[in-house]
């Protein structure tokens, strides 16, 4: 038996006297291990070209190699694109994921499969990774446990709606007052007036007490708006969404731009506590002008915020103790087409991993010398997702109850790369 917090609170409501001590006993001799970790997924949507960030091939014909240059990393051996200078230095912190493989060149099939580490099917609806970490290490009950900044993309599948994310509903943004679900958070709306909304949602549970065959997506919204409230009420919770509390200096560092603010928040959030972190960074589809885009836009606002999560989390003794992975749903064709851009690829791609376990400074997998395709047997999402989950300290190997009439293996088909974790 896996007792939740959910299900502790429930304890606790028809008056039992177990205390919280004897609760985290009881947990711990369920088999649960949680080692107190937080993970950030890094989600790069849109599919961002590998050849142009993670594995540049400057050996190749012109039009396989596009128009950027390698350079050099603290890493002996181990080359980036040139406009990632800062990731560059910061090469011994993290590991790079080469050759990794699959079939769905879609953004839709290809997002859930990287979100979910499983092949998708019509037959089983499987969790975000956030949503698995939400049920296996609940946070403190005064913040959320799974934060997605801006829209959660996916969903927490079969294990229900009670482990989804609570999304912002939208990025922050430098110079305005960020908001969380429609709640601005500079003041405006006062804990009297929220008070007085709660109390109409209670009246409202209290009109459906008892009915417990209500439909997930009901509960969810209530789950939501108890989140909502907790942010508000929360001093610790209100805080964490609060950029405003960043001194001028940190917003340099991190950039004073949607990635930026994206990657502090996440930051903040699990110094905070949360327990998972998804952070979409989107623009990564350049069927046209890939290298404008790339070179002037994304790429140094990618480099600025990622190194500067790296950055913070070091400097605070985090970096031990978060799982981060950095990826999109595919690669980019290895030749370059007549717009200047790259189409989507699926027979090759590149993932980053950092913090926890995880040997940093190494380089797994090699793609050919057109970046087509794995030079070897290569990795599949499945094997990127069972190595995330025990870089968080998760079994991925860990059966739940689904409604399908049989249990459901968390990371079915994949294995742990090898070599990747301590």
């Amino acid at each position: 038996m896996n007792l939740s917090r959910r299900s502790f609170l429930k304890v606790g409501a028809l008056g039992s006297s177990l205390t919280l001590s004897q609760y985290l006993e009881l947990q711990a001799a369920t088999g649960a291990t949680d080692q107190g970790r937080s993970a950030i997924l890094v989600f790069l949507m849109g599919g961002p070209a590998h050849q142009d960030t993670f594995d540049l091939k400057p050996n190749a014909p012109v039009e396989y190699r596009g128009q950027f240059r390698p350079i050099r990393t603290a890493v002996p051996g181990m080359e980036i694109c040139e406009h990632l200078p800062r990731l560059a230095i910061r090469a011994d912190r993290y590991a790079l994921i080469r050759g990794i493989t699959h079939s769905l060149a879609d953004h839709g099939l290809g997002t859930r499969y990287l979100m979910t580490g499983n092949l998708p099917t019509p037959v089983v609806d499987y969790p975000l990774y956030g949503s698995v970490v939400s049920k296996e290490y609940p946070a403190h009950p005064d913040i959320p446990s799974f934060v997605s900044i801006d829209r959660p993309v996916e969903g927490p599948g079969y294990l229900g709606a009670e482990y989804g994310p609570l999304s912002t509903g939208e990025k922050p943004q430098h110079g305005h007052p960020f908001r969380v679900r429609g709640i601005t958070l500079d003041g405006s709306l006062t804990l009297e007036r929220f008070n007085t909304r709660k109390r109409l949602l209670e009246d409202i549970d209290t009109a459906f007490a008892g009915f417990e065959s209500l439909d997930d997506s009901v509960k969810g919204l209530n789950r939501f708006s108890q989140q909502a409230y907790q942010i508000i009420a929360s001093k610790r919770s209100r805080d964490a969404f609060d950029l405003s509390l960043e001194p001028d200096r940190e917003v340099d560092r991190f950039g004073r731009h949607d990635f930026g603010q994206s990657m502090m928040l996440a930051t903040r959030l699990v110094e905070a506590g949360v327990r998972f972190v998804t952070v979409l960074l989107e623009g990564w589809d350049t069927h046209q002008d890939n290298f404008t885009q790339l070179g002037r836009e994304l790429l140094p606002k990618f480099d600025q915020s990622l190194a500067a999560m790296f950055d913070r989390l070091g400097e605070t003794g985090r970096l031990d103790s978060t799982s981060i992975l950095v990826t999109g749903e595919f690669g980019r064709t290895p030749k370059v087409n007549n717009n200047a851009g790259r189409d989507h690829w699926a027979r090759a791609m590149c993932s980053l991993m950092a913090g926890c376990d995880v040997r940093a400074g190494q380089v797994v997998g090699e793609t050919d010398d057109k970046a087509q395709a794995p030079r070897h047997d290569g990795f599949s999402p499945d094997d990127l997702a069972a190595t995330f989950f025990r870089n968080i300290g998760i079994d991925p190997k860990t059966e739940y109850e689904a409604n399908v009439g049989r249990p459901i293996t968390l990371v079915r088909d994949g294995s742990t790369i090898a070599n990747l974790l301590k």
